[in-house]
């Protein structure tokens, strides 16, 4: 099924007003080894990608100031600007890359707004639809850096406020100081470290955003038995179930896999048509 033709439990509405379809697109997959740098020395690979990715009904596009560094909002802006009415667009803030795989937390609120700023210039957009912190800086009070994106919220730099990779007593007390809107955690069929968090979003209607969705590609290669039989029985990928069972486990998971791969693409947007059964479902649950 197309995702033109999905049926309204596919759709989520982020903070409750930016209605998007629930499997979306991340950009990791763009860029190169440790996310550094370019995936192809031919940008337009990677253009031609999210194009094919709007075109296929993704509104829902996941990105961050770090993947590159700078490459992938750069990517974003070269393919989709002038950007679709309904197009939503995610990125994240608050890391610092000084080469592959090297990733330093930076939460100070000058250097906060500083990257959504640049951020903002890169995408060439007067708003960002989600703001993610890429991670909560231990050495800055929550307070201080959930501060600076309220402010930039309240100048209308940043629609919705996010949170990247955060346990389930900093998500309440971040609720204390700001408006969250989602979460954007790991989780997937075989990582499900983070379930108190989900129960969380569910409690309140918070987007929750599972990164590796695929298991880091290990859920797409055929991992387990039940996964394969519940494959086989639908004549899909493993890959393609994992993707529907997240569909299917949470109305608040927003899955964004990321790919270079048009073929790869269009099969994990496939996922969106699996109706799994009930039984389906308890098979795959006991997986864990």
């Amino acid at each position: 099924m197309d995702a033109e033709t999905a049926d309204t439990s596919s759709r989520f509405s982020i903070g409750g007003e930016v209605p998007v379809r629930r499997l979306g697109f991340g950009t990791g997959g763009l860029v190169g080894p440790g996310y550094w740098g370019p995936r192809y020395d031919d940008p337009q690979r990677a253009v031609a990608l999210l194009r094919q990715a709007v075109e296929r009904g993704v509104t829902l596009i996941d990105t961050a100031d770090n993947y590159g560094p700078e490459v992938a909002e750069e990517l974003v802006a070269r393919a989709l600007h002038p950007y679709a009415e309904g197009l939503v667009v995610a990125t994240k803030g608050g890391v610092v890359r000084t080469g592959p795989d090297v990733w330093h937390i930076e939460g100070r609120p000058d250097r906060l707004r500083a990257m959504c700023e640049a951020s903002l210039r890169r995408l060439r957009r007067d708003t960002i639809d989600l703001y993610q912190l890429h991670r909560l800086d231990p050495e800055v009070p929550m307070a201080d850096q959930l501060g600076t994106l309220c402010e930039l919220q309240r100048e209308g730099k940043i629609r919705h406020i996010g949170l990247d990779s955060v346990g389930a007593a900093e998500l309440r007390q971040a609720r204390e100081l700001a408006p969250i809107a989602s979460v954007q955690n790991r989780y997937n069929l075989m990582d499900r470290a983070s379930e108190d968090v989900l129960e969380l979003c569910e409690e309140r209607g918070t987007a929750f955003l599972p990164w590796f969705p695929l298991g880091h590609g290990a859920l797409a290669d055929g991992t387990g038995e039940a996964l394969a039989a519940v494959a086989a029985r639908h004549g899909a990928s493993t890959g393609q179930i994992a993707l529907a069972w997240l569909l299917h486990r949470s109305p608040v998971l927003l899955p964004t896999p990321g790919t270079g791969s048009p073929a790869h693409l269009d099969e994990n947007l496939g996922a969106a048509g699996i109706a799994l059964t009930d039984a389906d479902m308890a098979e795959l649950d006991r997986t864990h």
